[in-house]
């Protein structure tokens, strides 16, 4: 099976299936991974207020626009709504805050980080405003704020009519709430992304979002690599270190990190690895020559345990002070 060098949404918009993204990426080595990524041949990235480093990707990208390494309409560019501006005065505001820290006057898409309102900070305040409501407190925690769904969407939708975003979408949800969403969308998700490798393959919801017409975009397609940092997954827990994994990139000649990233864009999905190094960069992106058999592909998912590392009914209790369970 030869997987789609793009993915057709469907406003007609073509989404390249490997993105770079910017999660954990640290400030000072932000604008030169963008013109690295982009002389290499990324055309996607991935961003978003929380990860606090936009500002940088903007610097990057001016960077590329002014030497003429790529013209604004060969990127695609992702962010994200966070959390605190669920409210819909506060849609507009946070999208115009990230559209100046990127330089931009649009996006390509943007997307609700997590089903998660909490109260809003105001961007004087602290910015961006992370998860706890005031870290000065003698016992910081997460506020949450009664903001519905569909009133947050319906923000979305007037950054579409309004020009500044082209697709909208959400992150982190599941089924029941995309349907209830559906329900009520004039403008429905063209994207979902969310926590996708073989340890986690959620079939269930990729065949939904697909048959409903919606691309999914895995993030952590590795696994578990960016949360052994965070105390957040264990060692023996790493695909790229699976004696299956190991075996199938032996016998395609590629590095355990394609097997994984190309069994994602196999699928139909769009993957969204990270990196700094200049040859993973290459690597991450070299996975359209070659495919996996069917039963390559059925040993791989059949990997799967249900283990999600990103879960804020773990993460938000030990870090944060509050307990939010969002997929049960």
């Amino acid at each position: 099976m030869n997987s789609p060098t793009t993915l057709v949404l469907k406003t007609g918009a073509n989404l390249p299936p490997v993105a770079l993204g910017f999660w954990k990426v640290p400030r000072p080595e932000t604008a030169d991974l963008v013109e690295r990524a982009i002389d290499v041949g990324y055309r996607h990235l991935d961003c978003a207020a929380d990860y606090g480093n936009e500002a940088e990707v903007g610097a990057g990208l001016a960077n590329v626009f002014r030497t003429g390494k790529a013209k604004r309409d060969d990127i695609w560019i992702t962010s994200k709504l966070w959390n605190t501006y669920h409210r819909k005065e506060h849609v507009r505001p946070a999208l115009e805050r990230t559209l100046r820290d990127l330089g931009l006057d649009e996006l390509d898409l943007y997307l609700i980080h997590f089903p998660i309102a909490l109260q809003f900070v105001p961007f004087e305040t602290r910015y961006p405003p992370e998860w706890v409501y005031d870290p000065s407190a003698a016992a910081p925690r997460m506020e949450a704020d009664r903001v519905p769904i569909a009133e947050t969407w319906g923000a979305m939708e007037e950054l579409v009519r309004a020009g500044l975003v082209k697709n909208v979408g959400v992150c982190n949800f599941g089924v029941s709430l995309l349907r209830d969403l559906m329900n009520t969308a004039e403008i429905p998700p063209a994207v979902l992304q969310v926590e996708l490798h073989p340890l986690l393959t959620q079939d269930k919801l990729v065949r939904y979002c697909q048959e409903s017409g919606i691309a999914v975009t895995a993030f952590s397609p590795l696994g578990a690599q960016s949360y052994f940092s965070l105390n957040m997954a264990r060692p023996e827990e790493s695909l790229l270190k699976h004696p299956l994994i190991e075996q199938i990139a032996m016998a395609h000649e590629r590095t355990p990190a394609q097997i994984l990233l190309r069994w994602g864009v196999q699928r139909g999905t769009a993957v969204v690895p990270k990196t700094v190094r200049t040859e993973r960069l290459i690597e991450n992106r070299n996975l359209f020559d070659f495919s996996l058999s069917a039963e390559e592909m059925g040993a791989i998912s059949g990997l799967n345990q249900n283990r999600r590392f990103n879960d804020p009914g773990v993460f938000c209790e030990q870090a944060f002070g509050s307990f939010f369970p969002i997929y049960e």
